[in-house]
């Protein structure tokens, strides 16, 4: 490695560190690259997107049979008149064709478990699957809305708000997410420049390096989780968002990258401020809320105060699909504070969105972050594909209709063997927390290295080893790319491993190579400690 300034790696993102780890990792053709630093996961639902695809054949034919006078390979839009009787016969036909009868089966539950028209469902699934017109409305398809509120409601623990309380914008991930609710906030005086916002930290990384763009200059405030308290938030930290002068609070519940879902304490003390404070913004981020059992969202504790964003990336696998939903509702208290605004500040926001509406006033946040995402103009033309939101819907009713969450803990059972494999070869406890869910794992450096050769040796690492070239080496010496826990807010030197994207044979050997380099290093300190006797 020769003498490498490590320092000038500090201030880079984690994602872009990223990069030059796997540079050196993949410098030597005599092993196997191992990256466990990106989330993606190497798991996937199957079921709906089966489904997904024989929907779009019989689409595709519905298509033609509007069109049938004309040569081949020119279709008109679907017809509404039979066509629930030709999807029957479709099923019936081709029942031996795996994701059929899951689509006849959830066409039964959208009727008779949802209560809604079974026609219009799939008049709107078989016009959006061929993608034949705009998104209309543009903030999501009406009756795929009422289906992913469902579902949200469910996943996120809301069991008391109707799904006519809150509205649902379809968007492009949870990153989409993330640069329309901050554009939005910014663009409708909510936030405004030098304002002072609290991070819930360790956070996904965005979260700390948007706030700090010329088009925000936030103060951040870090709300910092105890990893001695099982990286729950102490009392201390939360009670700092009783300081008036803190705007907003941003999360991401179960946290990234400790995994950890905020326990009762914690949710009550939160509703608690809440209640002194009811002008508090939240922001959760909640997309590993589905791995978790018995999940609670701070939507549910405070959800008139609080910004939902889920992405169906993680759990279904299906990053790149990019689909995620922002939650408001109807009630919410950022739709209040523009209400409350100056009548300059009323007339300048008047004049941005003059041009969809008659009375701009009127427009609810949720649809300025709509309008907004397209700069206004091509307001007409915004929203998520319909496809995308077809392939949302049927991941949503996959799950529903999953009685037995046999999928759930499918998906749970392969990340947490995973994490037991690489602890065990390391040598370490695996660590136990009725709250993590185990997509991430910290390896704690200084834990480690004290668990496996004693305090003196843990000493010596922390004074000699920067964190970084510790990253660097791992990567050099064992082909293993892990992230900084620095880059996401991590206050102790660690490494962040994603258990999300290789097999468990891999991790074992991550666990291998991790425990090797750790001998590697003690016999550096004997001799070390040799020479100075």
């Amino acid at each position: 490695m020769g003498n490498v300034d490590y320092s000038k790696y500090s201030k880079l993102s984690p994602f872009e560190l990223k990069d030059e780890l796997i540079a050196l990792a993949t410098s030597r053709t005599d092993r196997m690259m191992l990256n466990a630093g990106r989330g993606n996961p190497n798991f996937l639902a199957t079921v709906p997107r089966r489904a997904f695809f024989q929907l779009g054949l019989f689409s595709a034919t519905e298509s033609e049979f509007s069109f049938s006078y004309m040569p081949e390979g020119l279709g008109g839009f679907p017809r509404s008149q039979g066509l629930q009787s030709r999807f029957e016969q479709f099923i019936l036909a081709n029942r031996d064709k795996p994701g059929v009868v899951f689509l006849g089966k959830a066409i039964s539950y959208v009727r008779d478990q949802l209560g809604l028209d079974a026609d219009a469902f799939l008049l709107e699934m078989v016009e959006g699957i061929l993608g034949c017109n705009y998104p209309v409305p543009d903030r999501m398809l009406r009756i795929s809305e009422k289906i992913i509120k469902e579902y949200v409601l469910r996943e996120m623990g809301v069991q008391s708000m109707p799904k006519e309380g809150l509205d649902l914008f379809a968007v492009e991930g949870g990153t989409a997410a993330m640069a329309y609710i901050f554009n939005s906030l910014k663009e409708n005086k909510i936030i405004s420049n030098g304002d002072r916002i609290a991070l819930g930290t360790p956070i996904f990384t965005p979260y700390i390096e948007i706030p700090k763009l010329n088009d925000y200059q936030l103060e951040e405030v870090m709300i910092q989780a105890d990893p001695e308290l099982n990286w729950q938030y102490p009392e201390s930290e939360l009670r700092k968002l009783e300081d008036p002068s803190i705007k907003a609070f941003f999360l991401v519940n179960p946290s990234n990258p400790p995994s950890v879902k905020i326990n009762d304490e914690g949710l009550a003390i939160i509703a608690d401020i809440v209640k002194k404070r009811p002008d508090l913004i939240i922001l959760t981020d909640d997309v590993y809320g589905t791995f978790a059992d018995n999940f609670t969202s701070l939507f549910a504790i405070c959800p008139d105060n609080t910004i939902l964003v889920y992405s169906f990336s993680k759990y279904f696998g299906a990053t790149g699909w990019r689909l995620g939903v922002i939650a408001l509702t109807k009630n919410n208290i950022l739709d209040q504070k523009i209400a409350a605004l100056s009548t300059k500040d009323k007339k300048e926001l008047a004049e941005r969105y003059s041009s969809i509406t008659t009375d701009p006033a009127s427009i609810k946040l949720i649809d300025r972050m709509v309008a907004d995402s397209r700069n206004v103009a091509l307001n007409h033309t915004a929203g998520l594909s319909t496809p995308q939101q077809v392939q949302m819907v049927l991941f949503a009713l996959f799950n529903m209709m999953d009685s037995r969450q046999n999928y759930k803990k499918a998906v749970q059972s392969v990340v947490r063997e995973r994490d037991a494999a690489l602890y065990r070869q390391l040598g370490v406890e695996v660590p136990q927390d009725p709250n993590s869910v185990d997509y991430y794992t910290l390896v704690n450096l200084e834990n480690t290295a004290r668990t496996l050769y004693g305090d003196d040796f843990a000493d010596w690492i922390m004074k000699n080893k920067n964190p970084t070239e510790l990253l660097f080496r791992i990567a050099d010496e064992t082909g293993v790319v892990l992230l900084p826990g620095s880059g996401f807010g991590v206050q102790h030197p660690s490494a962040r491993a994603s258990l999300a994207n290789l097999n468990e044979y891999q991790y074992a050997a991550i666990g291998m190579s991790l425990s090797n380099l750790a001998a590697e290093a003690y016999e550096e300190y004997k001799k070390e400690g040799k020479k100075k006797k």
